[in-house]
């Protein structure tokens, strides 16, 4: 049985991973922040058994370790899928520098310094096992920008440029690393916004991603793709951005 910990796993993008390895036979660990009882409800949710749920601040450096030597003490950790990210709105003309400051802080540490902690973290336990893999969700931002979020945009562009440093730093102890990179997606946190004319107008399918899609790319990376495609960024955004 394969053992992944997923982050940011009580809603969302998160629930919709966790459901979709849970349903090809891997066991979850389900990671939240303060959402108890949302992450209960998708651990009650998910197929199979040996499903488990733990809480970590991914922000603070010293949880995030306690929270990959819980997750692994107990059981061979085979993945890690690095999920939990914020998106608070910070246009640089229409916000106050305090605010400002505290939006690229909490941004990087949640984002980008969380998953480079945890990554590191499990990139030596699987380096020791001799395998592993970590999925990392970026998103199309890190391409194109996102004017009333720049931190966002900063952060995940940040997690592409850690995702292919690191598949190239085990690469050799048999642990990959793949990114996958969603554009707007269905999720009860976005229900509003993606309602907008101007959202819609930009996705040639006439609709944003389903969670579900995201997630089947996601379990793909962690329980199918070669070891070749370590480093590579896989875009979910309905051709509604494009890059060669």
């Amino acid at each position: 049985m394969t053992h992944v910990l997923v982050t940011g796993a009580s809603g969302g993008i998160g629930a919709a991973i966790s459901r979709a390895l849970a349903a090809r036979g891997a066991a979850v660990t389900l990671h939240y922040h303060g959402a108890h009882k949302a992450a209960e409800e998708t651990l009650r949710s998910l197929e199979g058994g040996g499903h488990t749920l733990a809480q970590a601040d991914l922000s603070d450096a010293a949880s995030v370790e306690r929270l990959w030597r819980e997750v692994s003490a107990s059981r061979r950790m085979d993945a890690v899928v690095n999920n939990a990210g914020v998106f608070p709105d910070h246009p640089p003309l229409g916000t106050e520098y305090e605010d400002w400051i505290a939006a690229w802080e909490r941004t990087l540490a949640i984002n980008l310094k969380g998953p480079a902690h945890l990554s590191y973290c499990a990139a030596r336990t699987m380096a020791g096992q001799g395998h592993g893999r970590i999925v990392n969700v970026s998103s199309r931002a890190a391409f194109r920008g996102e004017p009333g979020a720049p931190a966002y945009a900063a952060s995940k562009a940040g997690l592409n440029a850690l995702s292919q440093s690191l598949a190239k730093a085990l690469a050799p102890r048999g642990v990959y690393v793949f990114v996958v990179a969603p554009g707007w997606v269905a999720t009860p946190r976005v229900a509003r916004a993606i309602e907008d004319p101007a959202v819609l107008a930009d996705q040639p399918l006439g609709r944003v991603a389903a969670a579900d899609e995201v997630a089947q790319v996601v379990a793909y990376c962690v329980l199918e793709a070669p070891a070749s495609m370590t480093g590579a960024i896989v875009d979910v955004n309905g051709a509604s951005y494009l890059r060669s």
